[in-house]
């Protein structure tokens, strides 16, 4: 089979197409006005554990801090036990991460 990978750039925005086998797989539009951060990967400092929501908030160097969820930082763990349906669990954000740090 074959893959291609289509990209179209413009002065306003960027489009990526992944093809294979002549089946759109994959795409991804991004707008330079409107710029996405999702998926990045961005060194920061947790300004505020929430244990609650399993989640922290952390200082990027944006207007606004952004969301870390637990699941986020670390994989689903399945639990398995002989015949039993498979549980999914997150650990808990307090084990995870501490405010301040980088």
């Amino acid at each position: 089979m074959t893959a291609e990978l289509l990209v179209n750039v413009t002065p306003s925005e960027t489009r990526v197409a992944y093809i294979d086998g002549g089946i759109l797989q994959e795409i991804h539009i991004e707008r330079e006005a409107r710029r996405g951060i999702v998926g990045n990967i961005y060194k920061g400092r947790v300004s505020r554990v929430l244990p609650g929501m399993q989640a922290a908030f952390v200082d990027i160097g944006l207007d606004k801090a952004a969301f870390l969820h637990a699941s986020d930082i670390m994989p689903h763990t399945e639990c398995v036990a002989g015949d039993e349906q498979k549980q999914f669990t997150v650990r808990d954000i307090s084990e995870l991460v501490r405010q301040g740090r980088i």
